[in-house]
């Protein structure tokens, strides 16, 4: 265990470039311990620097979203490694691809935005529920990284397998993380468990290697997503619970977000996916 428990301890996932990079290096803080993830541990251990250096401390743990076999392993690094879990930003994610790129699968055969944007971060959170549960610090955050880009799931086809298309299926992940986000913040107030769960829409189109990648022009600064992020991860509006943000502004989400039939659907789903791929020998 981390012997610095008394430490606010924030875990941050893609922590190594973009808004995970620039939220981690605001985040340093003498009575702060973050908690880095990335896949480089190259870019990884350089963030790490950075922090330390701007009197913060910072660990590093590495895994490919990607697969659900390292996200559980990450999982059981953070139980076994840190009796402490002040807050959980599911940031890591990919865009739509560059140009012309085709349908791509997951090392579990799941569709690849769905797979890393969406069910990665799912499954991470039902492992660190218990530690964000018992955070000495009160009611411990959950902060979800979404999009305002967002498209309804189609259950009969959640993964694209037909007439795939990159933006939608960033955009139905994207969506995915949001009816998740309603779904897990009515099973914890169900269960009066300490625990607060939002998501938001940082700014549009940052400037960030997604983004490059697309081929889009920016419209919007790092520094402006930020912004609104700190908002939730340490800001008042993260007391809050249940909450989609576009940007600074409580907004609505897509129609489908609160539709009761479909969070319990995407639920299964999701339950049926991470046991599927999981019985698999990694």
């Amino acid at each position: 265990m981390s012997p610095t428990s008394s430490l606010t301890t924030i875990m941050i996932t893609g922590a190594t470039d973009g808004l995970g990079r620039a939220l981690a290096l605001r985040l340093a803080a003498p009575d702060t311990l973050l908690i880095l993830h990335g896949r480089s541990a190259e870019r990884a251990a350089e963030v790490q620097r950075q922090v330390r250096a701007a009197g913060g401390a910072a660990e590093v743990r590495l895994a490919d979203l990607a697969d659900l076999h390292q996200v559980d392993r990450l999982a059981d690094t953070v139980l076994a490694g840190f009796d402490r879990l002040d807050v959980l930003v599911n940031n890591a994610g990919i865009g739509f691809g560059a140009p012309g790129t085709g349908r791509q699968e997951s090392a579990d055969g799941i569709e690849l935005r769905f797979a890393v944007n969406y069910l990665a971060g799912y499954r991470l959170t039902e492992r660190l529920l218990p530690r964000l549960a018992e955070s000495p610090g009160g009611a411990a955050r959950i902060v979800n990284v979404a999009s305002a880009g967002q498209e309804p799931i189609d259950f009969a086809d959640p993964q694209l397998s037909k007439a795939y298309d990159g933006a939608v299926a960033y955009r139905r992940s994207k969506l995915a993380q949001i009816t998740a986000t309603y779904d897990l913040a009515d099973r914890l107030a169900a269960d009066n468990r300490p625990v607060t769960v939002n998501a938001l829409h940082p700014a549009s189109l940052m400037a960030t290697t997604m983004v490059q990648e697309a081929g889009v022009t920016p419209w919007s600064t790092v520094e402006q997503g930020l912004e609104a992020t700190l908002r939730l991860v340490t800001g008042a509006a993260g007391a809050n619970s249940g909450r989609y943000y576009n940007g600074t502004q409580e907004a609505r989400a897509d129609a489908q977000a609160y539709d009761p039939e479909a969070r319990a659907r995407l639920r299964t789903l999701s339950e049926e996916l991470v046991t599927e791929a999981l019985g698999r020998a990694s």
